[in-house]
């Protein structure tokens, strides 16, 4: 969207304007100067350079400006999005934001991994939450409940989460694939090409301070580096507005117990920024 001279004239007899609270956006958007709303997905995802400097990654840097749409310069009725209406309802609180994405990921079928799922896992947790956590995928025990980090890893995790002061119900906790791979399996790249513009919706949708990425797995993905878990931890990056810690995945550190002292340390770090405020 470009800014440009607000034009405060009324529409045209016989123009039409959508209704509800979208409309109310989209009319103060245009008595800012707004020209257009983009429906490039790339666009309004806002993505991130794909490698993080060796000190921190670099900020999110802009898509090519899109063409205007001229339907809304002109206040004919427009169809949004949801990737749209998320952006536009800046001034909806965040559960309702989430709200929207799940509505639109439905009972989703978008790639292969919806054939062997017992239940969408989405995410639970704060709306409002300060800190984020994001994960690889559903296991079994998350599959069969239809939420994250139930299992054993799950376990551990509250008790990480409890020993910076605070308690699950107040961070939430996600998934870069939001269905059970085949065996535990690593998911696809085309899966996650599928699948990952929902986690970063909802990461705009939450506006975490802090987000921690458990594993490999979620570390690459993020951060779009090809870099092992071990090196990227011990580091803060940004990303999408917040601060990103890498960190081992519970379920590693079930296997490897005397890695909780590295994990300790992150921890310690997230602690530190969410009380700077």
């Amino acid at each position: 969207m470009r800014p440009s001279r607000p034009d405060r004239r009324a529409p045209g007899p016989g123009a039409t304007r959508p209704s509800g609270q979208l409309a109310a956006h989209v009319a103060y958007f245009r008595e800012l100067g707004v020209s257009g709303v983009s429906r490039d997905r790339v666009w309004r995802l806002r993505p991130t350079d794909p490698e993080p400097s060796p000190a921190t990654a670099p900020e999110p840097v802009a898509a090519a400006q899109p063409e205007p749409c001229a339907a809304v310069a002109a206040g004919a009725p427009v169809e949004l999005s949801m990737f749209d209406q998320v952006a536009a309802l800046s001034a909806a609180t965040a559960e309702e934001r989430l709200r929207l994405i799940r509505e639109e990921l439905g009972d989703c079928t978008r790639c292969r991994l919806h054939g062997g799922r017992k239940t969408l896992v989405y995410g639970v947790g704060n709306p409002d939450a300060a800190l984020m956590f994001v994960g690889e995928a559903p296991g079994r025990d998350e599959d069969l409940q239809g939420i994250p980090f139930v299992g054993r890893a799950g376990q551990l995790l509250t008790r990480i989460i409890e020993a910076i002061d605070l308690r699950r119900d107040d961070v939430y906790i996600a998934n870069v694939i939001k269905c059970r791979p085949p065996d535990n399996r690593n998911p696809q790249p085309d899966e996650v090409r599928t699948c990952e513009p929902f986690l970063f919706a909802q990461i705009d949708a939450i506006r975490p301070r802090v987000i921690v990425a458990m594993g490999s797995f979620a570390a690459r993905t993020l951060l779009r580096t090809e870099d092992a878990i071990s090196r990227l931890r011990g580091r803060v990056f940004e990303f999408r507005g917040a601060r990103l810690i890498p960190t081992f995945h519970p379920a590693f550190l079930l296997r490897s117990p005397d890695r909780k002292r590295d994990v300790w340390e992150d921890m310690k770090k997230v602690r530190s920024i969410l009380q700077a405020g």
